[in-house]
């Protein structure tokens, strides 16, 4: 950890009451981005649409750029779990306005058993749960993924990516998944290879349809 992300860190033990993408101090109980934040943030247009391999379309809060990047790195990488309920809120609105009734069961993209430890949780399933709360859906683990797989952020380009994802998942229980339409949610899209092969898993298992709604995307 860089002593950067360790001073962040660190400050939102001491004091949780600050906006998660500007840093700035903010009352306690107000909501963790603040007025000035929200203005500007980069909301997707239309939630951004994208269609993959696989899966039928995906819808994302947010663009991936500036200061949301910044706190999405540091919800993934720097301990900070904490921003989980914002960017759920923000994620439940996404799927609310854009996929409401488009999906039988709500789930996400697993890390593996391995990386989980490490990091302490999966920031996908803590999107799902934080999103499943405000929606009033319980999220269902649908997925596996296989220990050793090389993160896709350190892969290269987008044949790259495809080639180390493949296989990558498996069904967690064909039988619960079988005839549903699954909605995957996941921290970020950037060229989609990711939620294309959980999507194709789930389809060969017996899924009937999978979306995909994320936190951001790339533009």
């Amino acid at each position: 950890m860089r002593i950067r992300e360790l001073v962040d860190w660190a400050l939102d033990l001491v004091y949780p009451t600050r906006c998660i993408l500007c840093r700035q101090f903010i009352a306690p109980g107000r909501p963790r981005i603040c007025p000035a934040c929200r203005e500007k943030m980069p909301v997707t247009e239309g939630g951004g649409r994208r269609r993959g391999d696989f899966f039928s379309e995906c819808v994302s809060a947010l663009y991936y750029e500036a200061d949301v990047q910044s706190a999405i790195l540091r919800y993934k990488f720097s301990g900070a779990q904490a921003y989980a309920e914002a960017f759920g809120e923000l994620l439940a609105s996404c799927i609310y306005e854009d996929l409401e009734g488009e999906y039988d069961i709500l789930s996400w993209v697993p890390l593996d058993a391995r990386r989980r430890r490490k990091r302490g949780y999966d920031q996908a399933e803590l999107l799902a749960r934080e999103a499943g709360r405000r929606l009033r859906r319980e999220p269902v683990r649908v997925l596996r993924k296989r220990p050793g797989v090389k993160p896709q952020s350190r892969t290269g380009d987008p044949a790259k990516r495809k080639v180390n994802i493949a296989g990558a998942y498996r069904a967690a229980d064909p039988a619960l998944i079988k005839g549903k339409r699954i909605l995957l949610i996941d921290d970020i899209v950037t060229t989609g290879s990711t939620l294309s092969e959980c999507a194709k898993t789930l389809l060969m298992a017996g899924a009937e349809d999978v979306r995909c709604a994320t936190l951001a995307s790339t533009r």
